[in-house]
């Protein structure tokens, strides 16, 4: 290993560390369940441990790439999407300055392998979905990876649009055995299919778990858990979330509160939070907030919706798989952002929430773009919104301590009046 690779990793880890600790230690009482993700952090980010050893690993750079199929041909999809900022400035050698963090360190990654898939990967699946990772994709080929761009429609209200995705993924469904070695068959699919599905009924009763009132979990472990979704083996991940479930439940019971019984309620939204970039919804919590939902592609849409098949043959459920990947998306590339809207409104009511915080990363278009038009939204329905612009450095945390605080204490106010 080159001094200069040694040293960036050395950085990432030192990175890592410091969140997990953050999380672990600053915050009071955390659930015993959380000790198995804790620890994976540790292993996968601070110690580089590979996970997947003799399988062929498959990375993907969006949430739009279907790991269903992946799962079925052998593969073990690991999202690839980054948060460290010593990465940040490794992807920013060859990134114009504006471009997106997310997508600088995510490049930075693969310039310095300094995560452990990064010497592991057979595939990069690039859903053609952000402009910026696109581009970065051929970069990324340039390096020596495979790359394939999975061809996502801008557009998802037209049958057009959805007969034009549906042939991507059957075109993807059909080349992917080439990476993986193994023939996809309706017996496999179908397996997937199950699998996938019973880690997202424990997430969705992690959500319902999050909308009692006083909820028993942070938000900064509910991005944790769905964080460690991204490369964890699938099985152990659903076991794991099952047993803090199962705490939680109890919690619940007992009428335990994560945080103070009048904590504001926040709704988390724009760019996602992704390991070890977790400064915003610490600062939010930190500040006498709780963030009980989320609308964002690391957590709730990444997780949320269900394949829905009519017909087990393999091409129909080929076809289910890509109707749930377009259909209730709500990522901010489709010409509209309507579905995001009533989505975010849906969250607020569920989860009883306050306030809504929507991160921007500088050099992240789309969410610049839409925010006003989301944030009007919000606001009619009397949602106070917070608007954030940030990226990976450290050096905001003072103004963003200054400006999150400020906001709580807003909210609390608005409590107070209407409870006087």
């Amino acid at each position: 290993m080159s001094r200069t690779r040694e040293i960036i990793h050395k950085r990432h880890g030192m990175e890592s560390k410091e969140t997990l600790r953050k999380l672990v230690h600053e915050f009071p009482d955390n659930p015993a369940g959380m000790d198995y993700f804790y620890a994976l952090f540790e292993r996968a980010y601070c110690d580089g441990e590979p996970l997947h050893e003799g399988r062929p690993v498959v990375g993907t750079l969006c949430v739009q790439a279907p790991d269903e199929l992946v799962r079925a041909c052998g593969g073990v999809p690991v999202r690839l999407c980054n948060g460290a900022y010593a990465l940040d400035q490794v992807g920013a050698e060859h990134l114009p300055a504006r471009s997106c963090p997310l997508v600088r360190a995510t490049l930075g990654a693969f310039e310095s392998r300094a995560v452990a898939p990064m010497d592991q990967l057979s595939l990069v699946i690039n859903p053609t979905t952000c402009d910026q990772k696109k581009k970065a994709a051929e970069h990324i080929a340039s390096l020596g990876y495979e790359v394939y761009s999975l061809e996502f429609p801008p557009v998802k209200h037209s049958e057009q649009a959805r007969e034009y995705w549906r042939s991507s993924v059957r075109r993807f469904a059909h080349s992917l055995p080439r990476y993986t070695g193994r023939k996809l068959t309706r017996r496999r699919l179908r397996r997937a299919l199950h699998e996938v599905d019973r880690a997202q009924a424990e997430y969705r009763r992690l959500q319902r778990l999050r909308q009692a009132r006083p909820t028993p979990l942070f938000g900064k472990d509910a991005f944790l858990v769905t964080g460690a979704y991204f490369f964890d083996d699938l099985g152990r991940w659903t076991e794991a979330l099952r047993a803090l479930n199962d705490e939680l439940e109890q919690r619940v019971a007992d009428g335990f509160a994560a945080a103070q019984s009048r904590a504001p309620r926040i709704l988390f939204t724009g760019s996602p939070p992704i390991f070890p970039n977790l400064k915003l919804p610490m600062l939010i919590e930190q500040s006498g907030a709780i963030v009980v939902a989320d609308e964002v592609c690391s957590a709730n849409r990444m997780l949320h919706d269900r394949v829905a098949v009519d017909e087990w043959f393999l091409y129909d459920m080929v076809d289910a798989i890509a109707d749930r990947y377009l259909k209730p998306c709500t990522c901010p590339i489709f010409d509209t952002s309507e579905d995001r809207r009533r989505r975010l409104l849906e969250l607020a009511r569920s989860h009883h929430v306050d306030g809504v915080v929507y991160q921007a990363f500088a050099g992240c278009q789309v969410y610049e773009m839409e925010h006003r038009a989301i944030a009007q939204a919000l606001q009619a329905e009397q949602l106070p919104v917070m608007y954030i612009e940030t990226d990976y450095s450290p050096d905001d945390m003072g103004q963003l301590s200054t400006r999150v605080e400020a906001f709580v204490e807003s909210l609390k106010a608005k409590r107070r009046r209407r409870t006087a």
